[in-house]
């Protein structure tokens, strides 16, 4: 079984049952997602692919960093932990700190942030949350695409696809009265 059948089947089975609280669909359905947008993008490292399978899978589940090191690869589990949030933080602190990893994390993580992203605004378009739940929702999406922009726009040329998903998200966001994300 090749790493990234092995992430999948390992987030598949940790996140069973779990539903996304930013968007009613199903965390498994959410995942997948963001794995075939990278596939999208041209993405083939088995390393990332398989961290795209496990990215929420340390703030959502008891899963620790060591498991991921020891299970998948240390590179696989550095990814992971670069995208998330520290539960022993006060949230104050917490989101403050995941802001700061974010901008110093990989263009690999990035990428993966970037298909979160798209993936996750897509989902919160079509649920059946209120407007004011959903923009709320999506400006706190935005605040971390603009984030992780300045390294999309450097790596632009080689992967096309990234403005795609830029002018996919913004698309959805004007549609509900937001700026949209300068990508120059």
């Amino acid at each position: 079984m090749s790493k990234v059948q092995s992430a999948e089947n390992f987030a598949k089975e940790r996140h069973l049952g779990m539903i996304r609280k930013d968007s009613n669909v199903p965390h498994y359905e959410h995942l997948a997602a963001v794995v075939a947008r990278l596939k999208n993008l041209g993405v083939t490292d088995e390393d990332t692919l398989s961290a795209a399978w496990l990215h929420d899978i340390i703030n959502y589940t008891d899963t620790s960093f060591d498991e991921l090191d020891q299970r998948f690869s240390s590179r696989v589990a550095v990814l992971v932990l670069s995208m998330s949030k520290d539960k022993n933080l006060p949230r104050s602190i917490q989101e403050e700190q995941y802001v700061k990893q974010l901008k110093e994390s990989t263009l690999e993580a990035k990428l993966i942030k970037l298909c979160d992203i798209s993936s996750s605004i897509k989902d919160l378009k079509n649920s059946s949350f209120s407007k004011t739940k959903k923009i709320k929702e999506m400006k706190k999406k935005l605040y971390y695409l603009n984030v992780i922009k300045t390294d999309l726009i450097k790596n632009k040329a080689q992967m096309p696809g990234i403005i795609g998903f830029v002018n996919g998200i913004n698309d959805i966001v004007t549609s509900y009265g937001l700026r949209p994300v300068a990508f120059q």
